[in-house]
């Protein structure tokens, strides 16, 4: 589950929202008040993405950013009903990620989430590949292949995706959510269990090459990672 922050005084779209997006696995904390949302960044570290209304009471979002942008690096994704191009281009160079306008299709909001989050987990992946060469596995982006033990795997798409992305992320855990974010080739309403069918293939393609351990490992109601 992918959890995102919304700071929105408008509580009925905030539920609308909230509602909406759960069935992406999107799970979205709102909260009326600015302070409390930069209170809440800074205790809780596992927000992925923050929504943000610019007319907000106490302080207006475009003097929020700032303050946001001290504490974390977060996306932001600007919410709002000012269509002054002014207020979109102050969002955008003071920190935001993106501005949609209201009133918007719920829908495009959750493609841009998609999009914004693909483009994080892009970065950390490209700061995390020396490493990843370093180990049995070797990534050939050019050629969207994966060697393992200097054998070249034959995979499919999605299958060299969810493994590229463990590959990347060094041995840390990935969850099943993030899989379906950061591969173009898993469609967004795919259950999870697809996820899990997806690994056990990559699993029986490396024991063809090595059965002496498991290299990819469950992790009990998160995901996988790699060992």
């Amino acid at each position: 589950m992918i959890k995102v922050l919304m700071i929105e005084d408008d509580l009925e779209l905030a539920q609308i929202i909230t509602d909406y997006l759960a069935s992406f696995d999107i799970e979205v904390t709102n909260t009326d008040s600015p302070y409390n949302g930069l209170s809440m960044l800074s205790v809780d570290k596992d927000y992925k993405l923050l929504i943000l209304d610019l007319t907000l009471p106490e302080i207006d979002g475009l003097e929020l950013i700032p303050k946001i942008r001290e504490k974390s690096e977060i996306p932001i994704i600007i919410s709002s009903a000012r269509d002054d191009i002014l207020d979109k281009v102050m969002g955008l160079e003071r920190g935001a990620d993106d501005y949609l306008p209201k009133p918007y299709n719920p829908r495009e909001l959750q493609a841009r989430i998609k999009t914004i989050l693909k483009r994080v987990d892009t970065n950390t992946e490209t700061k995390n590949e020396v490493k990843a060469t370093n180990s049995v596995f070797e990534i050939k982006e050019d050629d969207m292949q994966i060697n393992f033990k200097n054998n070249a795997l034959t995979l499919t798409l999605a299958e060299y995706d969810i493994l590229k992305l463990l590959i990347q992320r060094n041995g840390g855990v990935v969850s099943r959510e993030d899989f379906i974010y950061a591969s173009d080739h898993i469609e967004d309403d795919s259950s999870l269990k697809n996820i899990d069918v997806i690994i056990s293939r990559i699993r029986t393609k490396l024991a063809k090459l090595d059965d002496t351990q498991t290299y990819i490992k469950s992790v009990r109601g998160i995901g996988y990672k790699l060992i």
